[in-house]
């Protein structure tokens, strides 16, 4: 493919080459690299991805190699803070996924079972109703002894995306949620002080339903109406993260509707990868006249819920909660949302609550959306860096706040035989408010 061929084809606005060109090639992206910590290599580092990029752009016929050092990237963005020349490597890295996920292949297609594996998650997760059917068969392994079985060589080696899944699944549906589903509009208690629609999630009402009820409950002992709409689906996360921007784009636009008929004032999210999607929103949808406008004003109002709370300030009143809490930084929280202080400002306001740092708090757990199931060995290895730093902490509790980091986290402490309960921070704040003991919501 010519040069100039190649630049119009997969960077017709000249973006792309223009970020490659405020790469400096400085290296302070380095040591916030958990892949290139890992293995050391250039090419699995932000610069080095960086010139792989520039030279597809080129025109350069992309290798297998390329291909797998641009899959083995997590996307967690830690590199975008570190870099002193302001680079949008996640829009560059985005990019790269998109020419293997969408029509416009210039990298080399992945193996049919890497594409298998692909279908099967996008098939499933982004969907709650599906993802609910899967339940069923994974508690009949869960209680048959199967799922042990299947993640011990030589199982494992034969099937290591079916024992990556097995390893992280939690054991049984987190907390102890009542049965039903949650109202449509939820009412301030005392005094109104907003309106707020709430997203409910994918992963996130599946497996963890107990943190949409606990964040329910926090906005509204807080004063806050919460409106919950029925009809809300997937926001498309997974799938722009994956580079699937056309079906991320058909979610989000689905979602835009919804919202806009709830009449909001903030629009609240308790997954830190979903949160980082939605505020993507204007850019994903920037080349829809119909929708560009509207994205724009919905990516305004969608807010983190640690975000959100510490902004509003508090209202109720915070009891005693004697827990010595680790605190691990979502990479699309603190990365991507730029969001750190406020979940430790709201964990320090409860008395008795003990808050210690995680020594690599900045390192990816190894989750990355679908990054465990895709790259197991990889995200192996960074799940055990986090347990023995999560370990050594001396904590009672874990808090996140992101669903695939919970399960990450739980199943490589698990793995180095050091279990500690994963909590998010909505149910931790819940306990405080309602003086519940923390082991009644947490699974």
């Amino acid at each position: 493919m010519a040069a100039k061929d190649a630049r119009s084809e997969l960077d017709p606005s000249g973006e792309l080459t223009e970020i490659t060109g405020d790469c400096v090639h400085c290296g302070f992206c380095l040591p916030s690299c958990p892949t290139y910590q890992l293995w050391g290599e250039e090419m699995d580092s932000p610069r080095g991805r960086i010139h792989l990029i520039a030279q597809l752009l080129d025109g350069a016929v992309a290798s297998e190699a390329a291909a797998s050092h641009l899959d083995r990237c997590l996307g967690c963005m830690a590199c975008v803070p570190a870099c002193p020349s302001g680079v949008r490597y996640d829009r560059l890295i985005e990019a790269a996924r998109s020419w293997a996920a969408e029509p416009v292949r210039t990298l080399p297609p992945r193996s049919a079972r890497e594409r298998l594996l692909r279908t099967a998650i996008f098939a499933t997760f982004p969907y709650p109703a599906r993802l609910r059917l899967m339940l069923g068969p994974l508690r009949a392994a869960q209680r048959s002894g199967a799922d042990r079985l299947l993640t011990r060589r030589p199982a494992d080696r034969v099937a290591p995306e079916v024992a990556a899944a097995l390893r992280v699944a939690p054991r049984r549906a987190a907390g102890k949620p009542p049965r039903g589903r949650l109202p449509e509009r939820i009412a301030a208690r005392g005094e109104r002080r907003a309106v707020v629609g709430m997203l409910t999630g994918c992963v996130q009402q599946v497996l963890f339903p107990q943190v949409n009820i606990s964040t329910a409950r926090v906005l509204a002992a807080e004063g806050c109406d919460v409106v919950i709409p029925r009809t809300q689906g997937c926001c498309g996360a997974l799938s722009l993260h994956d580079g699937r921007r056309a079906e991320a784009a058909r979610f989000a636009a689905a979602l835009i509707e919804t919202f806009e008929r709830a009449d909001v004032d903030a629009i609240v999210v308790n997954s830190a990868g979903c949160g980082s999607a939605m505020k993507e929103y204007a850019g994903l949808l920037a080349g829809d006249q119909a929708l560009a406008g509207r994205a724009a004003a919905l990516a305004g109002r969608v807010t983190d819920l640690s975000e959100f709370l510490v902004r509003l300030g508090p209202a109720a009143t915070m009891h005693p909660l004697p827990v010595k809490v680790a605190y691990h930084d979502a990479c699309h929280l603190a990365y991507a949302q730029r969001i750190t202080s406020q979940p430790r400002e709201l964990l320090k306001s409860i008395p008795e609550l003990t808050l210690t740092e995680v020594a690599d708090a900045g390192t990816c757990c190894g989750s990355a959306g679908i990054y465990n199931l895709v790259q197991p060995k990889t995200a192996r290895e960074l799940g055990k860096r986090k347990a023995a730093a999560v370990a050594a902490t001396g904590a009672d509790l874990v808090v996140s706040a992101n669903p695939g980091c919970s399960l990450q986290i739980g199943s490589a402490l698990a793995d180095a035989g050091t279990p500690l309960p994963v909590a998010h921070l909505a149910q931790v704040l819940d306990a405080s408010l309602h003086s519940i003991a923390l082991s009644d919501i947490v699974g």
